[in-house]
């Protein structure tokens, strides 16, 4: 039977009445696609047999549309339409319809390549069948409405396949992807770059492309499955039930992040998501017997995984499908399916590293064409029935759509606390007035590390916002960053919105990345020292192209951290994150600043943010900070000029603000007229309006100085040439931290004589 056939299958039931106990004991968990229920064994084949028939004898009781397609298979297989008698035998004529399906994909795949003159055929290629199968006969998705929130969940972590993804989403009818766009794959402008990115192209869930990256994100995906489900789905009825498929290949399992993120999967249990391996044995550089010899399916199975190999070289789609219905009957594991294929499959490089990317010659195309009998056809043809065939799936889709909507609305009305906030986390999660729960603070208040300020805004809010999840990899107590008594997210607990992620900093990034991008509303945070933000970089880098928004709490943000010594001080951390396009970086100097950097991290959900904080207590708060005035990413924290311009302005961030504070505090009592700016967050403040630029940071004073516990580099363009950066050029020292900050000039008694020294100028 095919899967299609079971797309329809009412469980749980469309209820626009109150349930009833005969009704009610039907299964809502991950089976939906699967040949049983565990829960309703016998029930399950005649429910689905009743009100849904397999589409192929649906399609094929067209006897006009089965005779289009019987002279397209008589062209295409002679031999075996010839042989056989096919009136009566619908799942044989099913089976040469899709491997005709495959065919057309391959041949769209080529054609696309050559016109561009550029991609990488070889992956989409060799998985042609997997990548037809899944949107044909497998996936729930609504392509007249792309962002319909119960869809199946795709991510090609072999992100460079992407052409595989672009021609099934063009024959599955997303209007994000027609002839035209194939055409322009690669080009600047385009709707089909040359990794897919979910920004430009509906239908793409996350942007991948950096290998092992979609992994985690598939994860993220599921978690966000499994955890709003638990909140929100009720006995009689499921409003949260979908399923994540990933595609990963050979380069993926190769990075560490991937090894992370499956650990968590397996650990967490989570039975919805199925990774489907490309185990085409090639990378880039050759054969991987160059440097990959494991037994890959041996080491998910070790991880906790359900493992399942099935060889698709020779297009058996049946096996294909039996793998997947043996995922959906699955309840206690993610399921890794082993696909062998063969990359580059028709061109004459197949099977070696060589078809990875790049175009096919004249002689290379006309020998494709004749193995599947497409001589005659012009580049980019579609044979008309297929995209009837995939019409079938998209109609489908706006059916499923249609019956969740209808079941929306009885949860509404039975469950209306619920689904008042079920309702909030769809339109983005941010209540009413959820800015005022943070907390503030004044001058009076005992000093804390900015981490502990941290603590306190991440507990309010969550007291507010439903969908603030997230955690730390393994630091949770150091990094301040647990929400208290909302519970741990474990395989028993899936409603526990504090994540466990372990020393795994990268597969936290990326599963972040997969939460933000799920559209469930949820609002997900990471944390870890500042140092690792190393480990993660590409995923942080990812948050900001995919417009995830996570929130990225790094404390230890500076040599202040002390005895652990430079292996964990950040110096060129704060750098390197801040030259990242999108990216808020914020490093705030008190409770007030925390506070407002929250705010703006959590107000805006389609950019990233990292919130730098300090491990060890501020040596005081200062009077001027402004939790509104964070917005704007730099501000006059004092000013004792007047009318007239200052003479040196002290530009600051973070716990060194207070020191440019009390340093100006002495100058004044010199008769000096100084001025002191918070420049909590670099990129902020650059938007600002021009006149707003020149109000804090007068271009008529060229006496500046930068004060701030890590690399200099950036401050030039705030001090000018003729000002001065306070910065550290070194990897720090271990070391009680305000020895370490004496050591390299970050002290109240230095910035007064660099002051000075510009003054005497």
């Amino acid at each position: 039977m095919a899967i299609s056939s079971l797309l329809l299958r009412p469980c749980p039931p469309i209820l626009s009445t109150k349930p009833t106990a005969e009704n009610s004991h039907r299964c809502y968990t991950s089976n939906r696609l699967g040949l049983r229920c565990l829960t309703c064994k016998n029930s399950l084949r005649k429910e689905t047999a009743e009100t849904s028939p397999p589409i192929s004898a649906t399609l094929f009781s067209d006897s006009e549309y089965k005779h289009s397609w019987l002279e397209e298979l008589k062209r295409a297989y002679p031999s075996e339409i010839s042989s056989q008698q096919w009136e009566n035998d619908d799942e044989r004529f099913r089976e040469l319809v899709d491997k005709r399906g495959v065919d057309n994909v391959r041949m769209l795949i080529v054609d696309s390549v050559n016109h561009a003159k550029a991609g990488h055929p070889g992956m989409a290629l060799g998985m042609a069948e997997v990548g037809y199968f899944l949107y044909r006969h497998a996936m729930r998705y609504n392509p007249r409405n792309p962002k319909w929130f119960n869809r199946d969940r795709f991510v090609l972590s072999a992100g460079h396949g992407c052409l595989l993804q672009y021609v099934c989403l063009h024959l599955a009818g997303f209007q994000s992807v027609q002839i035209e766009d194939l055409k322009r794959l690669t080009k600047l402008g385009s709707r089909t770059p040359g990794h897919p990115e979910n920004t430009i192209t509906d239908g793409i869930e996350v942007t991948t492309g950096p290998l092992g990256q979609g992994v985690p994100n598939a994860v993220g995906l599921a978690l966000a499955e499994a955890h709003l489900a638990a909140r929100f789905n009720k006995p009689d009825v499921a409003i949260v039930d979908h399923r994540t498929y990933c595609i990963m290949g050979d380069g993926c399992a190769m990075e560490g992040i991937s090894h992370e993120a499956a650990s968590l999967a397996a650990h967490w249990k989570l039975n919805k998501l199925t990774l489907i391996y490309d185990d085409n044995h090639n990378t880039i550089d050759g054969s991987t017997d160059l440097a990959f010899s494991e037994d890959i399916s041996a080491r998910f199975q070790a991880l906790g995984w359900k493992t399942i190999t099935v060889d698709l070289r020779n297009g058996e789609l049946k096996l294909f499908e039996n793998a997947l219905l043996s995922a959906y009957g699955e309840t206690e594991k993610p399921t890794f399916i082993r696909v062998k294929t063969t990359i580059g499959k028709l061109s004459k490089k197949e099977g070696t590293s060589k078809a990875h990317h790049g175009t096919f010659d004249e002689d290379d195309v006309k020998q494709m064409k004749q193995k599947v009998k497409w001589e005659n056809q012009q580049p980019f043809h579609v044979i008309p029935m297929i995209y009837r065939e995939m019409q079938i799936q998209a109609d489908q889709g706006e059916k499923l759509e249609a019956m969740w909507t209808s079941k929306l609305h009885y949860y509404q009305t039975a469950y209306p606390e619920e689904a008042a906030e079920f309702n909030a986390l769809l339109h983005g999660g941010l209540v009413p007035g959820w800015e005022s729960s943070l907390p503030q603070w004044s001058i009076t208040d005992p000093v804390d590390a900015t981490r502990g300020y941290s603590e306190k805004c991440l507990n309010q809010l969550a007291k507010v916002l439903p969908g603030l999840i997230g955690g730390s990899a393994d630091l949770a107590s150091s990094n301040k960053a647990y929400l208290h008594d909302c519970g741990d997210f474990q395989r028993q607990n899936y409603k526990g919105r504090n994540i466990r992620y372990g020393v795994r900093e990268h597969a936290m990034g990326g599963i972040s990345n997969g939460i933000a991008l799920h559209g469930g509303g949820l609002i997900p945070f990471a944390a870890t020292f500042l140092i690792f933000s190393d480990y993660m970089k590409n995923s942080i880098r990812l948050s900001a192209l995919s417009h995830a928004a996570v929130t990225y709490i790094m404390t230890h943000d500076s040599i202040g951290l002390g005895e652990d010594g430079p292996t964990h001080q950040p110096v060129e951390q704060l750098a390197g994150l801040r030259a990242i396009p999108r990216l808020l970086v914020f490093r705030p100097a008190d409770g007030n600043e925390t506070a407002g950097a929250y705010k703006v991290a959590v107000a805006n959900r389609d950019v990233p943010s990292v919130i730098a904080l300090s491990r060890q207590k501020l040596a005081a708060n200062v009077e001027g900070t402004s939790s509104d005035a964070v917005e704007r990413g730099g501000y006059i924290v004092s000013d004792n000029c007047g009318e007239e311009l200052p003479e040196i302005i002290l530009i600051s961030t973070g716990s060194e603000l207070c020191l440019c504070e009390a340093s100006a505090n002495l100058l004044r009592k010199e008769g000096r007229r100084v001025r002191v700016v918070s420049l909590v967050c670099w990129r902020l403040f650059d938007r600002q309006p021009q006149e707003y630029k020149e109000a804090v940071l007068p271009s008529g004073v060229s006496k500046r100085l930068s004060v701030e516990a890590g690399s200099p580099l950036g401050w030039r363009e705030y001090v000018g040439e003729k000002g001065s950066v306070l910065g550290v050029e070194e990897f720090g020292a271990s070391g009680a931290y305000l020895d370490a900050f004496k050591k390299y000039g970050f002290t109240e008694e230095n910035v007064t004589r660099i002051a000075k020294s510009l003054l005497s100028c």
